[in-house]
């Protein structure tokens, strides 16, 4: 049955935090999920969630920790001494989530929970992570992993993969190195178990002569998503510029990097220039918002002023159809560049120049623009609008989706190559401006036909 925290269960768990009564806490959390918890603990005051935190055993506490929204992580790691948090957390988790974990704590207190760690070897490997730029393939790797030697035998390599695989959960394949660490190729346990004749076989007669698919300890993010996704890999090993075999990604690591990218990229669409949540405090909600406000602002300024220049006055029955061109170039461009924007994140609009792609879209601007103008020709003249005002508002109508086509493309295309985030151009960048020359496109033609 699924866990469902309500407003009286919440309300019910305050009053036994603030009563002490622990063995109904416990009753409450013993049987349900480390996401369920962290969803309980995400609505709990810092105080209350330290309190709850601690009653729960070790590896529980751990996986709690790791399902945290990232503010009350924050806030919750704040709450804890470096002991705590050495000896509930990190001992408890993998290399990549607990240099994540560190990595969020103010440099003293890193210092100290690593030197409360009993594990040099883990310790070691954290020290190596954090080393790492944030966003890197090195950052994302896990050092546990399952390796046996190219020399080893069968009975000696499957003693090792005992030894090693002791605190890994999950197995997904087992690489295989020389004695420099060098990764040759792969093994899966089944070939381990069954295609050996006998415990003395040689691991060198076993493994498969491929190419192992690896990324290097520098490469993106971005780049491993792409390749795990393109060949449907669950697990990547890590390698540095000499093969050297580092650690490993895996799935679970990757599907939380396309999360936070597809959440940026919504975000940054929306005109939202900080990473923020709903729960956030009014200045830093104001703060993300409040830039692309005042460009929009400045827009629409800008856009006031095109109207003045060109004298509404002359022909004030233009005014009808100021708010369906507007809307009809930022609605085009923003289609035009979300287009644009996917198959640049999924590698597809590298096989096209920017020529390729203009050309296309202007094909599909001439369709659209036709079929839209000849609708509001037929609709503003079956309302008995005047002719050359109908005629000014079907072209100008056509001549702005070609140019919203056009324009969305190129800026995505163009801001890909300048080496900034694309997403930028389908927020309200490409809507301010085809608002602005859009209204330079209809004026411009109206003025030219209803002046004849």
């Amino acid at each position: 049955m699924q866990w469902n925290l309500t407003k009286e269960l919440l309300s019910e768990i305050r009053d036994w935090i603030a009563d002490g009564k622990d063995t109904a806490l416990l009753e409450v959390t013993k049987d349900i999920h480390p996401a369920d918890i962290a969803e309980l603990i995400n609505e709990l005051r810092r105080e209350e969630a330290a309190y709850v935190y601690r009653l729960l055993e070790e590896e529980r506490a751990a996986e709690v920790m790791l399902e945290l929204d990232e503010d009350v992580r924050e806030k919750l790691l704040s709450s804890l001494t470096s002991r705590e948090i050495a000896d509930f957390v990190i001992d408890n988790i993998d290399s990549d989530d607990a240099a994540d974990v560190i990595s969020e704590l103010p440099e003293d207190k890193q210092e100290e929970v690593i030197a409360l760690l009993e594990d040099e070897e883990q310790a070691s490997d954290i020290i190596d992570l954090l080393t790492y730029e944030e966003g890197t393939a090195g950052a994302l790797m896990g050092k546990e992993l399952v390796k046996v030697n190219l020399n080893w035998t069968v009975a000696q390599a499957i003693r090792e993969m005992r030894r090693q695989a002791e605190y890994i959960d999950n197995i997904y394949t087992i690489y295989v190195v020389d004695d420099k660490d060098v990764l040759l190729g792969t093994l899966s346990v089944k070939s381990m178990i069954f295609a050996s004749s006998s415990m003395r076989t040689m691991i060198k007669e076993l493994v498969r002569e491929i190419k192992v698919r690896k990324v290097l300890d520098t490469a993106s993010a971005e780049e491993v998503a792409n390749i795990m996704k393109k060949y449907d890999m669950v697990v990547l090993p890590v390698v540095n510029e000499s093969d050297v075999l580092l650690g490993r990604i895996t799935i679970d690591d990757i599907v939380d990097v396309i999360q936070e990218e597809a959440d940026k990229d919504y975000q940054m669409a929306s005109g939202i220039s900080e990473d923020v949540e709903s729960g956030d405090s009014i200045m830093t909600l104001t703060r993300a918002r409040l830039p692309w406000l005042l460009i929009g602002m400045m827009g629409g300024m800008i856009s006031a002023n095109i109207i003045g220049v060109f004298d509404i006055t002359e022909n004030p029955q233009m005014a009808v159809f100021m708010p369906l061109i507007a809307a009809m170039g930022g609605n085009v461009g923003v289609q035009s560049a979300a287009l644009v924007v996917k198959a640049l994140a999924n590698k597809s609009a590298l096989d096209e120049s920017l020529a390729q792609k203009l050309a296309k879209e202007l094909g599909v601007g001439l369709f659209n623009g036709l079929i839209c103008s000849l609708i509001i020709f037929g609709v503003s003249m079956l309302f008995h609008f005047e002719y050359h005002l109908s005629l000014t508002a079907s072209i100008a109508l056509f001549s702005v989706i070609i140019f919203a086509s056009f324009f969305g493309t190129w800026i995505p295309m163009t801001l890909h190559r300048f080496k900034i985030d694309p997403a930028l151009a389908t927020g309200p960048f490409v809507t301010t401006l085809n608002d602005i020359f859009g209204l330079i496109i209809y004026f411009t033609i109206g003025h030219s036909i209803l002046s004849l």
